[in-house]
């Protein structure tokens, strides 16, 4: 290609064109056809009765519902709080009963009563819905929390570019320090706008704030780390991590159990759901789960420590190979030496410029 500078914008056009193709398939492979995969629900009851109509449930369904039996109304509840099951229904002649916890998944609690609806008027009888667990009044679908993890994972994987490019002149356990600060700063915007501007949070806000600088700082030590090897492809590298795989992950619209298996089994372990999840048992679970989501949370932060360390190691031994002073190294400086110096500070400058408004674009 003759002209520079028509290569130079048609190489910088990579990253928005393969960012459309990567958005589309992660958002759309998540959230168009939403299908129960093995959703658990329960029946109530230990009768015969009870376990032929619990199979015949499960048979009519297929891989769509996992169907397991309880004995009583209160074991179904503490399984809806713990959120090892969906829903749980309530055989009646007279008034059947499902028990949903919306506060999980309110697409979840629809999705159970869609399938227990017709169950109820096969028998002839109208179906009572009881939610044991309600979102607050100010988010009424639970679907807030997705949000407040969009918010977050903006201000952590915009100030990547800042904190790599703008800052790649000092030291890396400085930029490693600013981002631990900038995750602090992050939190507490996330705590602010989940508390006192949305009413998201009515309790344990300073839990809330936790969560989302353990959240952040993940990201952020993860990206700063990354720049050092990927440079301006980190931007598309953070689009791949924490949004095309984290937000369909996150739980925050679906429940696994309504995605396919690939994003259902990211959930697990991935840090978009750590935080979702996390946030949804401080408010509505009281706890239950929340160890295992400061875990996976832990573990992030631990790798991006692990990816700071080996980048800073890298530079250190980039800069003792580069040392004028290094025998390997050393050279005469030439007449225009000076010159190409300033040239290649210029490009850097205007690479880093580049990088930063790409970055803000997206």
């Amino acid at each position: 290609m003759r002209s520079p500078a028509l290569r130079h914008v048609l190489t910088h056009l990579i990253t928005p064109l393969l960012m459309c193709i990567g958005m589309g398939l992660a958002y759309m492979g998540a959230f168009v056809t939403p299908e129960p995969h093995h959703l658990p629900v329960a029946v109530v009851g230990t009768t015969p009765q009870a376990k032929v109509f619990a199979q015949t449930v499960k048979d009519g369904a297929g891989d769509k519902l996992d169907v397991r039996t309880v004995a009583t109304r209160a074991d179904a509840i503490g399984l809806l709080k713990s959120r090892t099951v969906t829903g749980a229904y309530v055989p009646g002649a007279r008034a059947p009963e499902l028990l949903v916890a919306s506060a999980a998944s309110d697409m979840g609690a629809t999705a159970v009563e869609k399938v227990f609806t017709p169950v109820a008027a096969e028998q002839g009888a109208a179906l009572k819905v009881t939610d044991v667990a309600r979102p607050v009044a100010d988010d009424p679908t639970g679907q807030g929390l997705f949000f407040l993890l969009i918010a977050v994972s903006i201000g952590s994987y915009a100030s990547v570019a800042a904190l790599g490019a703008a800052g790649a002149g000092l030291a890396m356990r400085i930029r490693a320090v600013l981002a631990l600060g900038v995750s602090a700063v992050v939190g507490g915007i996330g705590a602010l706008l989940a508390g006192p501007v949305f009413h998201l949070a009515h309790h344990d806000l300073a839990g809330v704030f936790g969560m989302a600088w353990l959240y952040s700082a993940g990201i952020l030590l993860i990206g700063v780390g990354l720049h050092t090897f990927l440079k301006r492809w980190t931007t598309l590298a953070m689009m791949v991590l924490f949004v095309m795989l984290n937000f369909t992950s996150s739980g925050g619209l679906f429940r696994p159990e309504l995605q396919n298996g690939f994003f259902g089994t990211l959930h697990a372990f991935w840090n978009g759901a750590g935080f979702v999840e996390g946030v949804r048992s401080l408010l509505y679970f009281a706890d239950d789960g929340l160890a295992r989501t400061v875990w996976t949370l832990a573990l992030w932060l631990l790798a991006g420590v692990a990816v700071t360390a080996l980048a800073a190691l890298h530079e250190r031994t980039r800069r003792t190979s580069e040392d004028p002073a290094h025998p390997h190294t050393a050279r005469e400086p030439g007449p225009g030496a000076p010159e190409k110096g300033e040239r290649a500070q210029d490009a850097e400058q205007a690479e880093v410029e580049e990088e930063l408004e790409e970055t803000v674009g997206v």
